[in-house]
């Protein structure tokens, strides 16, 4: 079939390209150089901000190199620099950057509050734009088909308001997905793919903070066009899709047939789509997104923690010829790593958008915890990250842990290994990532498969222990699920030694585990959007901390195997 491309599109798709891949080149540039960017990321971090509020009080003049940076500026993680952002956002001009703030990103705190993250005209230019760019190269390169229509993607994390929430200045306060880089920046070529399909600019009265109001709109709209990506980041918003397809499947067949959306009239309507997705599910049994979209190629998302159990199973249900591309070590507060191939985890570090120090894994971290620099960094082992950059985060704790994989001209290549959240109820210290890596651990050893899983420490009069709650792919007999208790509780033994040695000494029971539904965890995903939680911030919980989240994942499951 041949397929008419406008030629519109096409010249903005080439334009697209060659920028895309010539910041991605240009990155794969400085690997080659990469300490000499690092040192020069500090150099014009201190030079442009040396007369600042925050950059008087901590010397930044008298500094000379990265020791002196480390003796004059504590580490600190978004709440111990607060009280500087506070004043930004309040209108104070050169508080934490001698470039003001044009916007504040918003980004979920760890007490349920949005955090204000200032992003500078100077930042976009030297540290987000050429990593941000980077990131969909593959895509022009690699996929030209999923950029020859507005309509052949699925932009899960495009999330546009109608009016954006502001600082006490009046500066918009919004995530980064809700700002228009055009209008903010000047960057008009920086529109996501998919940031222009039909379903992208909803209709006014579904425009409202009803999550799953627009979610369902979009995916009404996006079950006519010949989809070929989705791009989630978070992965938990593409492993809520198939669930969502089956659940709404009436709703989406009956607004086909009467051309309305959510019973409002809304186009033409469709009737044969609405007959041939009824046929589809009644044949299969189920209607996956391979048989809603034959023709799809790309998957968009982190493919690291708990994904990494669920996304070959789920890369399936969109099609046999899926690839998965990694999304980008990276947070509202400033990039991290970017894949510069094809990778399937691991991203190099983005050498000249910031200067970066790690502190192990196993430590504590501390505002004087001592830090290395990439060169420092040993492959298989696991950091804290600590970035500093001409936006105003001055040794900022971002909350990730990376994981070393390898090197590429010298320069580190990272995978996210999960968030520094620690579980430590008796001395065991369990990381997120240690985890994951029982779980991967017990699951090779038993042959079984997952669609998801959490975890919670409870507390027992004789001694505190783990529940998993796991739901797998396919049913397990009770042999099985016996033996990977077993092998989980081996497993985390084996990769914490905090776990093992708080289980030789009896602080610990044994694991225990409950087995539940797949649906259970996609409910408890859709359940927190409903709550009015922004779906990109709805994420894979590796540690539970919510008991009524936790009864929801279980039902009215019975007793754990293992007790």
């Amino acid at each position: 079939m041949i397929v008419t491309i406008d030629p519109e599109i096409a010249a903005r798709v080439a334009r697209y390209r060659r920028r895309t891949v010539a910041e991605r080149d240009g990155l794969r540039a400085a690997l080659a150089d990469g300490v000499a960017h690092q040192r020069r990321a500090l150099a014009g971090v201190l030079t442009e901000n040396a007369g600042t509020a925050f950059g008087v009080e901590h010397g930044f003049a008298g500094i000379r190199d990265v020791d002196d940076f480390r003796a004059a500026v504590p580490i600190r993680d978004y709440d111990a620099l607060a009280p500087w952002i506070h004043r930004a956002a309040d209108g104070e001009a050169q508080v934490l950057t001698a470039d003001d703030p044009v916007v504040f990103f918003m980004s979920s705190g760890s007490t349920g509050d949005n955090k204000k993250i200032p992003v500078t005209r100077s930042f976009m230019r030297h540290s987000f734009f050429p990593f941000y760019y980077a990131a969909w190269a593959n895509f022009a390169e690699h996929f030209p088909r999923v950029l020859e229509r507005d309509d052949t993607t699925l932009n899960l994390k495009h999330d546009p308001v109608s009016r954006l929430a502001t600082t006490a200045s009046g500066r918009p306060h919004a995530g980064a997905s809700q700002v228009d880089f055009g209008a903010a920046f000047g960057e008009h070529l920086a529109a996501e793919p998919g940031t222009r399909a039909p379903w992208s600019m909803l209709p006014a009265g579904v425009w409202s903070e009803h999550h799953l109001e627009r979610s369902y709109a979009r995916l009404r709209l996006a079950v006519e066009a010949d989809l070929r990506c989705v791009i989630g980041i978070n992965p938990a918003m593409v492993a809520a899709l198939p669930h969502q397809l089956a659940q709404w499947l009436p709703r989406i067949v009956k607004d086909l047939h009467d051309g309305t959306l959510d019973g409002r009239p809304f186009g033409s309507a469709d009737r044969d789509r609405a007959a041939e997705l009824e046929r589809l599910a009644a044949y299969h049994g189920t209607l996956l997104p391979a048989h809603v979209w034959p023709h799809m190629e790309l998957i968009f998302c982190w493919t690291t923690g708990l994904a990494s159990l669920y996304l070959p199973r789920l890369r399936e249900s969109f099609g046999p010829r899926v690839t998965v591309l990694p999304a980008p070590v990276a947070a509202s507060e400033g990039p991290v790593a970017v894949a510069l191939d094809r990778h399937a985890t691991a991203g190099s570090l983005v050498v000249p958008a910031a200067l970066y120090e790690f502190v192990p894994a196993d430590d504590e971290l501390r505002p004087d915890s001592a830090t290395l620099l990439m060169e420092d960094l040993a492959e298989g082992h696991e950091y804290h990250v600590v970035f500093t950059h001409v936006g105003g985060l001055y040794r900022y704790a971002v909350g990730d842990v990376v994981r070393v994989v390898d090197r590429v001209a010298g320069v580190p290549r990272v995978e996210y290994a999960g968030r520094r959240n620690l579980s430590d109820v008796a001395g065991e210290r369990l990381r997120e990532s240690h985890v994951v890596r029982a779980l991967r651990t017990a699951l090779d050893r038993t042959g079984l498969e997952v669609v998801n899983a959490t975890c919670r420490p409870v507390r027992h009069p004789d001694a505190a222990r783990y529940e998993f709650a796991v739901a797998p792919f396919r049913r397990w007999g009770a042999d099985e699920v016996g033996a990977l208790t077993v092998a989980l509780d081996a497993a985390l033994s084996g990769v914490a030694d905090g776990y093992r040695a708080a289980r030789a000494a009896g602080r610990l029971g044994a694991a225990t585990l409950h087995v539940t539904g797949a649906e259970r965890f996609a409910g408890e995903w859709q359940h927190r959007v409903a709550q009015g939680v922004r779906p990109a911030q709805v994420k894979d919980r590796v540690f539970q901390r919510d008991d009524a989240s936790w009864e929801r994942l279980l039902g009215a499951g019975g007793a754990a195997h293992g007790e």
